[in-house]
């Protein structure tokens, strides 16, 4: 038996534009220059008072950084309307989950800088709930790369790390995994580089979502 635990944002879906343009709003609000969209695709993976903190060059949290999370919090679903934002799987995604959901040898399992809010409006927006027995988000654990999120969802499945696998687009996500004994796969299609996630300790990385399976049942007899 497995535990097969995803990332949510560059990995499950595409959400980038949505996460930019709050950013770009809460920014503003406090008085500081819109960032670069690759400055925000950098931090997405941590939890968002620590993103906050990284983009502004802050070795720590600090009661601005807080403030603008809560910020960026309460005007998230008036952005995502206003500006028609959607936050789509990626192709392939909804049919590699559906093949790990056949197999008898796999749990599937979350864990995500998003809120917990954020996370459960994901996974019922694409049908993907039922799917998912185990999730930790920002709002229950450390941010990542802490590995808090892995080891709590061994924990609740009754499953060594070893048997775990996470899957992200960060580095943030490989650091966790490694840090937590788990393997760690790196996917290419989301916001980090296949060169970034291999130097963050990934033992391998994907291009698309259909070699997952294989790499995730890799020295599994009978895979």
């Amino acid at each position: 038996m497995k535990l097969v635990l995803f990332d949510c944002d560059g990995t499950l879906v595409d959400s980038v534009g949505l996460i930019h343009a709050v950013m770009t709003r809460t920014f503003l609000h406090f008085g500081h220059a819109a960032p670069d969209v690759e400055h925000t695709k950098a931090i997405i993976g941590l939890s968002l008072d620590l993103a906050i903190a990284t983009m502004q060059g802050k070795p720590d949290v600090d009661h601005e950084a807080g403030a603008m999370a809560l910020y960026y919090k309460a005007v998230f679903a008036e952005v995502r309307v206003e500006q028609g934002f959607e936050e789509p799987l990626y192709d392939g995604i909804a049919e590699v989950i559906a093949a790990m959901v056949r197999r008898d040898d796999l749990l599937i399992g979350a864990v995500t800088g998003k809120s917990r809010r954020g996370l459960d409006g994901v996974l019922e927006t694409h049908g993907l709930k039922p799917h998912f027995v185990v999730s930790r988000t920002a709002d229950e654990c450390p941010s990542k790369p802490n590995p808090a999120m892995v080891l709590e969802c061994c924990r609740e499945t009754g499953m060594d790390a070893r048997d775990a696998v996470v899957i992200g687009d960060a580095i943030y996500d490989m650091q966790m995994g490694k840090a937590a004994g788990a393997r760690a796969i790196g996917v290419s299609w989301g916001y980090s580089t296949t060169a970034a996630l291999l130097l963050a300790g990934a033992d391998a990385v994907v291009d698309h979502p259909a070699d997952l399976l294989a790499h995730v049942m890799k020295g599994t007899v009978d895979a």
